[in-house]
């Protein structure tokens, strides 16, 4: 008799376990509506009989699960979450978040700094004024720039102001000098814009 208790028991938690891991609505209240006859009836020790009869659909409720869509996977598959498959509410699944580096070029090398530096200085030499590893940094930082607003070039201008400064330019190169400046990062240092 306490056998068949403990089996109900146990088997009735396995089921409300998994009714309360489901993640779709339908198919949860079903297995809690199944789930509960169980749990009740094995409550009451007099019912021993009871229990290992009501035990049986909850043992075979483990068997099968319900997916997204309401249909019931194979033996042993997951149901995926709600809302994760195409088209379970009409909208594609969301796109992940970029990396906090995405766009951003490796450090260069000696040769590729030096292209950088030489760019930079045929368009105005007080861009690098004299400290070629900090422009470096600033033109990586406009690079991450270009990846993220490929085709924003009033944006780009705008972050090409704020990225190279100077004594003389606290608020940029101007518009004409920073356009220039990222066309010199792109066949330089930058990436091609994805």
């Amino acid at each position: 008799m306490r056998t068949r208790l403990l089996a109900a028991t146990l088997t009735a938690l396995a089921a409300v376990s998994l009714a309360a891991c489901s993640s779709s609505g339908s198919s949860s209240g079903k297995a809690t509506a199944a789930a509960g006859s169980p749990t009740t009836v094995a409550a009451t020790p007099s019912d021993a009989s009871t229990s290992s009869a009501a035990a049986t659909p909850a043992t075979s409720a483990p068997s099968t699960s319900a997916t997204a869509d309401g249909t019931t996977a194979a033996p042993g598959a997951t149901a995926a979450p709600a809302g994760s498959s195409p088209g379970a509410d009409g909208s594609a699944p969301a796109k992940p978040a970029p990396p906090a580096d995405a766009g951003l070029p490796a450090k260069p090398d000696s040769d590729l700094t030096g292209k950088v530096v030489a760019a930079l200085n045929a368009i105005d030499p007080a861009i690098v004024g004299g400290k070629p590893d900090q422009v470096v940094e600033q033109a990586r930082k406009q690079c991450q720039s270009m990846y993220q607003f490929p085709k924003d070039k009033a944006k780009l201008i705008e972050l090409a102001n704020q990225h190279f400064t100077s004594p003389d330019h606290p608020q940029g190169f101007g518009p004409d000098t920073a356009a220039k400046i990222n066309d010199a990062l792109r066949t330089t240092l930058c990436p091609s814009p994805r």
